[in-house]
This record gives C-alpha cells, sequence and structure tokens, in this order.
C-alpha cells in the first residue's frame, strides 16, 4: 500500500464535512486548510532509483487522501496525474471524492469506458448526498466503483445505486462534538448489500455510538477495533 498526496488543501461541500480529518489535521499543525497547493511528492509515481521506480509495482495507492483529487483549484494540475497514473499501469490507484458531478469536466480524454488501473469512490453521509451524487456516479463509465458512507449520519438507502459497485464501506464520526452513529443503520446497509451481492466493510464506529439502545463514547482507538470486533464485513463467494 502506498499514499500519494500530488496536493493538500481542501473546501467543506457538504454536512460530511463538518469534522473532516483533513480539516482537523490542519488545524493541529496551524495549516490553512483553504490553501490548494502542489505538495513535494506530486510526481511520486515516476520517481525513480537509477534503475527502477521507488513506488514499487502492484500496489494498492491511495491518491489525494490530503485533499479532494476534483477539488476545483487543482484543475491545471490534474491532466499531468493522469499521465502518471496511465505511465504506472502495474499500479492500482483509488481515490474518494464528494465532488464526483465535476469527472466529466476533468476526466482524461481518452479515458473510453475506464482505466483497468483506476478505482474511485463516492463518499455519502446522509440520504440527499446519496441521491444526488450516486444517481450521477451510476451513469459514469468507471471500472471499479466504491461508494462511502463515511461519516454516516442517518440511515441511507442504497439499493438503486448498488448494480455496478464493487464495494460499500460505512463507518461514523470521530469528533468531540460528533454526531452519532446508530449501529442498525450499519447493519441496515450490510442486508442491502448481501441482497445485491455487494462487498460490505464495516470501517469504524463513531465517538458517540448507539448500539441496542445504549449510546457509548469511544476513544480513537476504539472506533476501528471496535468495529473489527463486529466481525460483519461480507464479501461475496467467486
Amino acid at each position: 500500500m502506498a499514499i500519494w498526496n500530488p496536493w493538500r488543501g481542501c473546501h467543506r461541500v457538504s454536512d460530511g464535512c463538518r469534522y473532516c480529518f483533513i480539516h482537523e489535521g490542519d488545524k493541529k499543525r496551524k495549516q490553512d486548510t483553504g490553501i490548494i497547493a502542489k505538495t513535494p511528492q506530486f510526481d511520486a509515481p515516476i520517481k525513480r532509483t537509477k534503475q527502477d521506480y521507488k513506488m514499487k509495482p502492484q500496489q494498492q495507492v491511495f491518491v489525494c487522501f490530503s485533499s479532494d483529487f476534483l477539488v476545483e483549484e487543482a484543475d491545471a494540475w490534474r491532466p499531468e496525474c493522469w499521465e502518471m497514473i496511465k505511465e504506472r499501469s502495474d499500479l492500482n490507484f483509488f481515490f474518494l471524492t464528494k465532488r464526483i458531478q465535476r469527472f466529466e469536466e476533468v476526466m482524461p480524454a481518452d479515458w473510453g469506458d475506464g482505466y483497468d488501473n483506476v478505482s474511485i469512490g463516492v463518499s455519502v453521509e446522509n440520504q440527499q448526498m446519496a441521491d444526488q451524487r450516486l444517481n450521477y456516479f451510476q451513469t459514469l463509465p468507471i471500472k471499479h466503483k466504491t461508494i462511502a458512507c463515511q461519516p454516516l449520519l442517518e440511515p441511507i438507502c442504497l439499493s438503486r445505486y448498488l448494480s455496478d459497485i464493487e464495494l460499500v464501506v460505512a463507518g461514523g464520526e470521530y469528533h468531540k462534538q460528533a454526531r452519532p452513529l446508530n449501529y442498525n443503520w450499519i447493519l441496515a446497509l450490510r442486508e442491502e448489500c448481501i441482497a445485491h451481492q455487494v462487498a460490505f466493510e464495516f470501517r469504524q464506529c463513531g465517538t458517540h455510538f448507539i448500539k441496542e439502545g445504549q449510546e457509548y463514547q469511544l476513544s480513537y482507538r476504539q472506533l476501528f477495533s471496535q468495529a473489527k470486533k463486529a466481525g460483519i464485513n461480507w464479501y461475496p463467494t467467486l
């Protein structure tokens, strides 16, 4: 696994961004998240030693986890990133976005029915954003699609959007003022995924987590350990 952040900085676009880890992390580092800027890692996928690429082949590369790959201020830089992604066909790139409605404006001219080595995830936090973003997402020629219900802020029905989805991930919000996550919402999403033979992963609980009518307050580490302990990830059998 590798992380590639060609730029940093972002802007809030919906309610799921309220306690976004990008903004919260920048606040601790006393950085202005509103400034979108290239990073020294911009050309990381094609950097070389004398003989080989520094980024070893056959890895999953998580892209732009300090920003949004489709953020408007990066439009001038993104074509070069698409070229690097094409050059490194031996890597599998994944990015998550809340700006999927911009995709057709900024996709490469030779995208066709999608690059084999690119997976795209759309983040949705409530039914309004699910309907708005996923209605469009399902029309796009993308070979590998993921839905991320993180932070999940209310019950969401995804059934009408699962026909070409490979994976759904879900989880809660981390912040002392985080909105609560009800475990029943997670279980309902899981059942929808099973019905449509779509892989499902419960990634993290929320700081304020409700299960069987009881509310728990969890530390950062517990978000992940308790989700793993639930043992409810599900994958279709081949």
